[in-house]
């Protein structure tokens, strides 16, 4: 029996539609570099979405994740200014030290399931410029979050509307990863909408590669031309910058054409909402309360260790002596069959082991 497979959400190839659009523009010959027309039109899908003013705001498609956040975050920073970042934030965590390897150093905050608090922004950038010798210190220039957090968490309106609110009075810009952004959307405990976070972030990126995508993230930037004037070059050097930039356009083009991108986001969610019913209903622990696709089980090894020749999934962190805590994460792809069948088996290990012969 083939394995069934929850360890992350960008296993699989592309969606279909997507596919569609590549093979059939395949042996066209268009510009380089993002200057030709399905990249074009792309952004402007992205922009309309955002509700955003194509006159100031800009779009930038860049190839995976860490290179976004590395390009971006070095754009917004000067050369003495460090990031703030959740001590769980990704770029602290699982960016094998990119950030510092562009020259800046990562702020360590406290992590509350995943998120921070605005009034501990506060203090922070508060108890820097306190601080007598801070001009020998890393300054705080901005401030990295992800939405939903690498905990599945997310951030309401009002406390990304704090964060945005103690960044700006500050002069800090607010930068949202959102390599996962679909899934935050598609959340029935989500109350922030694209439009929404294009007024309360500086800068943000919607992740293609973990939704439906071979690869790339579209990085918005609300105040694009004011904010980061000599962009493109950057990117560049990050080594971020296609050639073939009409590969990123004409996939985001067919992920925002006619909502696909949302309705992938649902998909995965709903089965991820159901995974958690199942686990909770056969009396296993929820170790972190997650409305999107990412959901976290503290389990006893022994039935960690027999789902394991079902399926895989992740530990998250090391394994205990009789209890792990692991994560399972739908995708845009994920099949129901193959949730069923790990709440199948869920099922007859607990009614095994109610019952033992």
């Amino acid at each position: 029996m083939n394995q069934i497979h929850f360890d992350t959400d960008y296993m699989e190839g592309a969606h279909p539609d997507v596919m569609q659009r590549l093979v059939e523009s395949n042996l066209e010959q268009t510009t380089g570099y993002g200057t030709d027309l399905y990249t074009q039109q792309a952004k402007g899908l992205i922009m309309e979405t955002c509700c955003l003013d194509p006159e100031r705001a800009e779009v930038h498609f860049l190839v995976g994740g860490t290179q976004t956040n590395s390009t971006v975050i070095d754009g917004l920073l000067h050369h003495h200014e460090g990031v703030m970042a959740a001590e769980t934030g990704h770029i602290n965590v699982h960016e094998s030290g990119a950030i510092e390897a562009s020259g800046h150093k990562v702020l360590t905050l406290p992590s509350h399931q995943g998120k921070v608090l605005a009034h501990e922004v506060e203090r922070y950038v508060n108890d820097f410029y306190r601080d007598e010798t801070y001009e020998h210190m890393v300054a705080p220039g901005l401030l990295y979050i992800s939405q939903p957090t690498e905990y599945g968490t997310l951030y309401t309106f009002s406390e990304l509307q704090e964060l945005s609110d103690v960044c700006h009075s500050h002069d800090i810009p607010l930068y949202i990863d959102g390599a996962r952004l679909a899934y935050a959307l598609a959340s029935p405990r989500n109350d922030v909408t694209l439009p929404q976070l294009a007024t309360l972030a500086d800068a943000f990126y919607i992740g293609g590669t973990k939704c439906g995508l071979l690869f790339g993230e579209a990085v918005v930037v609300p105040r694009g031309k004011e904010l980061l004037p000599h962009f493109f070059p950057l990117v560049k050097q990050h080594g971020a910058l296609l050639a073939k930039g009409r590969l990123l356009g004409l996939q985001f083009g067919a992920l925002f054409a006619d909502g696909l991108y949302f309705r992938l986001g649902a998909h995965a969610v709903a089965l991820a909402l159901k995974i958690k019913a199942a686990f909770a209903d056969n009396g296993y622990t929820v170790y972190i309360d997650s409305y999107t696709n990412q959901q976290f089980f503290r389990l006893p090894n022994a039935l960690i260790d027999r789902l394991s020749s079902l399926a895989t999934f992740e530990l998250w962190g090391p394994r205990g002596e009789e209890q792990s805590v692991v994560r399972f994460v739908t995708s845009w792809a994920t099949r129901e069959a193959d949730v069923d069948a790990l709440i199948q088996a869920v099922r007859n290990d607990k009614e095994e082991g109610d019952n033992p012969k």
